[in-house]
């Protein structure tokens, strides 16, 4: 294979193969192969390739420019002359009339680290889905995959999470995470299946395609146990061959740190899961030529599940599924996050799936999702009982290792959850605003309450542009105290509005008038039901200078501070 030219197209896949001619008893184990790929510009990659049964091998790329490509095998068994130094050329063209798949591109993180923006530099909005089992044959394809992925494209999400064979609630070798094609690994780990990921290219593909970023999850954390890290490590391999061309996120494992459910020395295990994650995300960003983010799905936070926080680029969060409280857990998480350094984006991953056990109906969703948002999550994950486990009316998933069942509901009737339909229209309300720049501001709103209570309204925005305020309520016309939007600055003239979380419409108030401590007292909510509130500046507004506004808003805040200790000083004298 000496100096073969190949040709591609500019931005399309290209797949090529390379064969030995020298036999193995075992390829998959035998040896690994890379190439390394330098374009016209002389930028420079070594990528994996994937065994693809038999002798072959098999390398995607992507190319990026136009031009002369030179392509280098680099093989482990450098005895073998079929695989390893063969040079190649790669001529990359652009077709007439050739259309450029319409897909999201490499996410990165903003400046200030707070939240994720694609190669453009536009910021993305990070919307997922959990669909842990969604790659099994229990979702079938094409036509169950592509009913669900187009009824979440539709709603607005951006991202969907999978885990890659090694799936929860069961134990290994579970007949239950088979796609089409059995088991991802032979019996004892002994070697992957090619043809599994075979089938899973096809519903991979395809939400590439459809514009939403699969978030792959390697396993889930207790597999590494009996896995151990160097089969792992194939494993994580094998993942970044198959899918590190496309535009993907890589969470190292899900519920990196917990241990297997019916373990009988959890902290040796949790410590030992730590240890073992930690090492297998300083693998995977050592072999990614693409450089996707890499993060972890937590028992709460990323940051605790590996002993180097420094290879995670974002925090995942979950807060759990107790309803009520698990909303004051999420504000909690989520504002501790934000003050640890080094600082990076969060994202609320997992919290209260819809349908499951008490308390997560879809008021509950809008409750859980705005409170997030407005506390200061870059994002957020929603998730439907049915659809994480994939049950359907004929083979609902059934019990988890300890013998307990989440629920039967079949994936067809939880894709209807209007939770799923609501934090779409709540995502689409955000895109009309820069999101992106907005920080949680409860000084905004008085009177103040508990800083997690759930009941409490949540109140984020812009200095001087806009201000989002979510009221879970109701709040009736003769409930006390008030609520008084606060520190309205000098020069802005602000137009309010209702937003129905429900439905999308909206419901104008008009220009407001703040009284003479800057403040304006909240209308009585269009129904006792859940509502946002949206202040905007109008084009005519002339804010004072952004340091004089400040000063103004300190010196307020000192004023009520002020006040409130004198009242305590007051009670304690009257007592």
């Amino acid at each position: 294979m000496k100096n073969h030219e190949l040709h591609g197209t500019l931005h399309q896949l290209l797949e090529w193969e390379y064969t030995s001619r020298k036999h193995y008893s075992n390829p998959f184990n035998a040896l690994e192969l890379d190439v390394q790929i330098v374009s016209p510009n002389k930028e420079s990659w070594i990528v994996p390739t994937f065994w693809k049964g038999d002798h072959s091998w098999t390398v995607r790329f992507i190319p990026k420019e136009v031009g002369l490509y030179t392509i280098t095998t680099i093989c482990t068994d450098k005895k073998n002359d079929s695989l390893h130094h063969i040079v190649s050329t790669l001529q990359v063209s652009i077709q007439d009339n050739q259309i450029t798949p319409q897909r999201h591109s490499h996410l990165s993180i903003t400046q200030n680290k707070r939240y994720l923006e694609d190669s453009q530099k536009k910021p993305f909005f990070w919307l997922a889905d959990t669909w842990w089992m969604g790659l099994s044959k229990r979702l079938s394809f094409p036509a169950d995959f592509k009913i669900l992925t187009e009824d979440r494209k539709n709603k607005g999400f951006t991202v969907i999470q999978l885990v890659i064979g090694l799936f929860p609630d069961m134990n290994h070798f579970d007949k239950r995470c088979e796609n089409e094609a059995g088991l991802p690994w032979e019996e004892e780990y002994a070697r992957i299946n090619p043809h599994y990921f075979d089938k899973a290219d096809e519903r991979l593909e395809y939400l590439v395609d459809s514009n939403l970023i699969p978030c792959i999850l390697g396993a889930w954390g207790y597999y590494i146990h009996k896995m151990g890290e160097e089969k792992m490590k194939q494993h994580w391999r094998y993942i970044i061959a198959r899918w590190g061309v496309y535009p993907v996120v890589w969470a190292i494992a899900g519920e990196g740190a917990m241990p297997y459910y019916l373990s009988t020395n959890g902290q040796r295990d949790r410590d030992r899961q730590i240890k073992s994650w930690t090492n297998i995300g300083n693998y995977i960003k050592k072999i990614d030529p693409f450089h996707h983010l890499v993060t972890i799905h937590p028992t709460d936070s990323s940051r605790t599940q590996v002993s180097d926080e420094l290879l995670l680029d974002f925090t995942m969060l979950q807060a759990g599924h107790s309803g009520y409280p698990s909303v004051e857990n999420a504000m909690r998480l989520i504002n501790e996050d934000n003050k640890i350094q080094p600082a990076m984006p969060t994202i609320m991953s997992e919290v209260n799936y819809e349908g499951i056990m008490h308390d997560t109906s879809a008021e509950l969703q809008r409750l859980t999702f705005w409170t997030s948002i407005l506390s200061g999550s870059a994002g957020f994950t929603y998730g439907a009982n049915g659809i994480w486990q994939v049950n359907t009316k004929e083979t609902p998933f059934g019990a988890s290792p300890h013998g307990g069942t989440w629920g039967n509901t079949p994936w067809s009737e939880a894709m209807h959850y209007l939770g799923s339909k609501h934090i779409g229209l709540a995502k689409k309300l955000l895109e009309q605003y820069p999101w992106w720049q907005m920080q949680p501001h409860q000084e905004w709103i008085s009177s103040q309450h508990e800083p997690y209570n759930y009941k409490a309204p949540r109140i984020a925005g812009i200095p001087s542009q806009l201000r989002i305020i979510y009221f879970y309520g109701p709040i009736h016309p003769w409930s006390e105290p008030k609520y008084y939007i606060a520190y309205l600055e000098e020069g802005v003239k602000y137009k309010a509005h209702f937003w129905d979380p429900r439905t999308a419409k909206k419901y104008p108030i008009g220009i407001i008038s703040p009284n003479a401590n800057n403040q304006w007292r909240v209308p009585t909510l269009p129904t006792f039901d859940d509502w946002i509130l949206i202040l905007e500046a109008t084009e005519d507004s002339h804010p004072l200078a952004m340091e004089e506004s400040v000063e103004i808003q300190t010196y307020q805040q000192n004023i009520s501070l002020l006040k409130k200790i004198l009242r305590k000083i007051k009670q304690k004298i009257c007592h």
